[in-house]
């Protein structure tokens, strides 16, 4: 049990340290390799929660496409119009006091609710259960829901292309 909360409290410290850079940073490339580390966390705290699914959609999905993606579109953007893309942090004042009074808000929230605490529930694997139901129960709106998204693809991949 001892391992569970040190390696919690690593994936929280990594996850809220990466983010605080991915706000702060002021190159866009690094930024952007700083949210590999923030949602690689986020995933290790799914992992640690026992959602198994979850965790792995977080790393295929995001990681392994959105950020991917990013990272690609901003490193192909800059040769382009040999920029260095740099940001700057604009309304800090007001981004910090909104942010105080969010924090303010949750601590408050955190400590005057009556937490249930249920006793620990047996580990049990969800991947190969939502696969089964995937490919049993749920397979018309899962085939339905991948052929939207290729006709979605195809559309996008139309319009973007350069007529002549």
């Amino acid at each position: 049990m001892i391992y569970y909360t040190i390696l919690f409290y690593v994936f929280a410290v990594l996850a809220v340290a990466t983010a605080f850079y991915v706000v702060f940073a002021k190159n866009v490339i690094h930024s952007a390799f700083a949210l590999f580390g923030t949602l690689f966390a986020v995933a290790g705290l799914f992992v640690l929660l026992n959602a198994d699914f979850i965790a792995i959609t977080q790393i295929m999905v995001y990681v392994g496409g959105i950020l991917v993606l990013m990272i690609f579109g901003v490193m192909l953007t800059t040769k382009i119009a040999d920029i260095d893309i740099h940001t700057k942090n604009l309304n800090r004042i007001p981004a910090i006091l909104f942010s105080t009074g969010i924090t303010v808000i949750l601590i408050f929230i955190l400590f005057t609710t009556k937490w249930n605490i249920k006793p620990q529930v047996q580990n049990q694997e969800t991947v190969s259960q939502i696969g089964k139901l995937m490919l049993t129960t749920y397979l018309l709106p899962f085939e339905i829901a991948s052929i939207v998204l290729l006709v979605a693809l195809v559309g996008s991949a139309m319009y973007a292309r350069k007529t002549k």
